[in-house]
């Protein structure tokens, strides 16, 4: 394996890498290495098969060290137990890791959708326990953009993302097709998708497409397309599988007697299709087109590869329709006997069907309404088997490429049948048509030729983020989070700030101890206010901020917001009606709009004339209203989600992190810091406190110190012996001096 020079995360000595940690993200469908299930549902498909097939062909590259695949754990009895595995061995230097992310049984990608943030905070705990991270995140499909988008930027890791479809241009065809808007955003949830996908667009290092006609016409669609991070690197193939047949082969007894079985004269030259049971394909369209042509019945026979069942009944209802309606088709054009709709077929089995093909000087049809690429085309072309495919997409550049067929609109039904009874007939062009294919994929699509610009181009892509990463780390001098085994999380006012000496010795600490130690604060104050009085106060940004009395997270020198914690306490809260409510509470006077935020209602009270806190809260509890309410010095009250506070959000940061409570040390001054107190984390409290914190005196793990501000944190430090054992004596003989 090669070697390079490149900085650590601390940005000081150089490490040497072996080779590359790619790591992809692939979320949905039924992933496995053993004879993948391709075709069983629409969302184990030709992605699954790509990025199988992606991941082999990396792991065999001399640049490379180790590839994982991710994707979701399913436990369910409907279901092979190899899904339900952690880790499965693919390679030597590959594997597939599975996460648990949503109900353990299997659910559509559609449905995935609220539960990706558990997936991004499982992915952070299986990186912390790895001995490095990935020099490259690549994500698959709007889903794992998703995910792949908050782990980027959480751990400045490059992020190279393939769409492998696109959810402008499924809303556009499903328009035609005549769902209504509101059909569509009720089954595919497709606006959030869209958005999703215009944040990677605009994110992303590098976005891999297959074709040009793909990265200028479906990606131009979107607002935020760079196109200068767009690379066209058409897939590969494994060459290995897919060829013509040897003079002396036979097709394996099983796959002649599922496809025969249907048919009169089998010997006849085959049409051959492999594709889903799905509405884009046209199926329906490509059994209409041969049932209308006479001529095109006498010369072949049609076989239709369209997944796998045992009955119909047990099929989605999308696929079910699409398959009875091809059968009341053959039953429409008498196709008996000249229709072959095979029930069942294994992956091994894909390579035989088009080598039959072959054999019987057939063709291979892609008949779907569009097609971004058209992995099978490949498959066919070198297996030697000519093509008909549609005028759009993918397959203009197959068959540019392969001069191997003819591209149609696959909705003429006439045009569609002219061209396949075309290449049957073909005689000698035949031949040269399925010569040109098998060289056409060698020359263009094989998978060490796909790998060769990957490599390149992710290189690049590592090069760029490295010298980034580089100068803000010489600036800010901070590590990852994932690499932290402490947590140091401190209230800023009459905490942090309000005695400079204090605060000039406690950064001194801080800096120290940064290599294993994160600086995080937790305040009532919005964001912007955070930032600005941290800048008047010459405090260097923390990596984590916790604002509005624990209803944000933001990460680092982005800012980047923990949209996992937005998810988590967005349960059961509403707002409006909260603040409709609470108006007829005497004592309560909401703060001007700057204060308030989308989980923070904040209020200036009247003790005097306010009820009690657990008297507001039976108020909301009679409107069917759950909240959390914090009451601190006399004189607010902040109205948060049930499951926000301050308190919760340090319990969120050790779970996300894998940093245990007892390695958190929190400071803090007054009621809103109560509940961020409480518990296992180290608690102190500073001698400053407010009289609400005494009723705390004498619990275990939280230290009143006598030191007031910042001196009171430091007190508390030592108190907690908070070091690492080896800096510690250092640390405070430094402080002292």
């Amino acid at each position: 394996m090669t070697t390079e020079k490149i900085t650590d995360y601390q940005g000081e000595t150089p490490i040497e890498e072996k080779g590359l940690y790619l790591c992809m993200v692939s979320v949905h469908g039924l992933i496995r290495g053993k004879e993948p299930e391709l075709g069983r549902d629409p969302d184990t498909g030709g992605q699954v098969g790509y990025v199988l097939d992606l991941v082999h062909a990396l792991a065999k590259n001399k640049h490379v060290e180790k590839v994982d695949l991710l994707t979701r754990k399913v436990e369910s009895p409907a279901i092979s137990a190899d899904y339900a595995a952690d880790e499965e061995i693919l390679t030597s230097n590959s594997r597939i890791v599975r996460l648990r992310c949503g109900p353990r049984r299997y659910i559509r990608k559609e449905a995935l959708w609220p539960y990706l943030d558990e997936f991004v905070d499982r992915t952070l705990q299986h990186f912390k326990a790895q001995e490095r991270l990935p020099d490259i995140l690549h994500t698959h499909y709007a889903d794992a953009g998703y995910v792949g988008l908050q782990l980027s930027s959480m751990l400045n890791i490059p992020l190279i993302h393939t769409g492998h479809s696109l959810g402008r241009v499924k809303r556009q065809y499903l328009l035609e097709g005549g769902m209504t808007a509101a059909q569509i955003e009720r089954r595919f949830r497709i606006s959030r998708r869209i958005e999703v996908e215009e944040q990677i667009l605009d994110q992303a290092d590098m976005v891999i497409t297959s074709t040009r006609q793909e990265a200028d016409q479906q990606y131009g669609l979107y607002e935020r397309t760079r196109p200068n991070r767009i690379r066209v690197i058409p897939p590969g193939m494994d060459l290995s599988r897919f060829h013509p047949p040897e003079r002396d082969w036979h097709p394996p007894e099983a796959v002649r007697n599922e496809v025969d079985r249907f048919l009169t004269k089998p010997n006849k030259p085959m049409i051959l299709t492999i594709a889903r049971a799905d509405r884009r394909k046209n199926l329906e369209g490509l059994v209409e087109a041969y049932g209308k042509h006479p001529e095109l019945q006498r010369r072949a026979n049609l076989v239709v590869v369209a997944g796998n069942r045992d009955e119909i009944a047990t099929l989605e209802d999308s696929a079910a329709q699409i398959v009875t309606n091809m059968l009341l088709l053959i039953d429409k054009y008498e196709l008996n006997g000249k229709v072959s709709m095979p029930k069942h077929h294994q992956p091994d089995d894909v390579p035989e069907l088009f080598r039959l093909a072959q054999k019987r000087r057939g063709v291979f049809v892609n008949s779907a309404i569009t097609e971004a690429f058209g992995l099978t085309l490949l498959e066919a072309a070198a297996s030697g088997v000519p093509l008909v495919a549609p005028n759009d997409g993918g397959p203009v550049d197959i068959i540019r490429h392969c001069r191997n067929g003819f591209l149609v609109d696959t909705l003429d039904h006439d045009a569609l049948a002219d061209a396949l009874l075309a290449v049957i007939t073909a005689g000698p062009k035949w031949r040269q048509w399925a010569r040109n294919g098998i060289a056409g994929v060698r020359n263009h699509y094989a998978w060490d030729s796909h790998v060769e610009k990957y490599i390149k181009e992710a290189r690049q892509v590592i090069r760029s983020s490295r010298k980034s990463t580089r100068r803000r780390i010489e600036l800010l001098h901070k590590p990852p989070l994932i690499h932290a085994n402490r947590i140091l999380a401190l209230d800023i006012d009459n905490v942090l700030v309000g005695d400079a000496k204090g605060l000039k010795q406690l950064l001194g600490w801080i800096e120290l101890h940064q290599k294993k130690t994160i600086f995080a604060v937790a305040t009532g104050r919005s964001l912007h206010d955070t930032q600005n009085v941290l800048r008047q106060h010459n405090v260097p940004l923390p990596e984590v901020i916790i604002s509005s009395v624990g209803s944000e997270i933001h990460y680092g020198p982005k800012i980047l917001p923990d949209l996992g914690w937005a998810t988590h306490i967005q349960y059961s809260w509403r707002r409006e009606a909260t603040v409709q409510t609470l108006k007829q509470v005497p004592g309560l006077t909401l703060q001007p709009i700057a204060n308030q935020r989308e989980f923070k209602i904040s209020y200036n009270v009247s003790p005097e004339s306010m009820p009690s806190i657990e008297e507001i809260s039976n108020v909301l509890n009679s409107h069917g209203l759950r909240a959390n309410l914090i009451y601190s010095h006399s004189e607010f009250l902040d109205v948060l989600p049930i499951r926000a506070s301050k308190g919760r959000a340090i319990r969120y940061l050790s779970y996300k992190w894998g940093v245990p409570l007892e390695k958190i040390l929190v400071a803090g001054d007054s009621g809103n810091d109560e509940e961020m107190l409480e518990g296992r984390t180290l608690g102190v409290v500073v001698g400053n406190y407010s009289p609400e914190l005494e009723r705390l005196r004498g619990h275990h793990q939280i230290y009143f110190a006598k030191a007031e501000y910042a001196l009171g944190v430091l007190e508390g430090i030592e108190h907690y012996r908070f070091c690492d054992p080896k800096n510690c004596t250092d640390a405070e003989q430094q402080l002292q001096s």
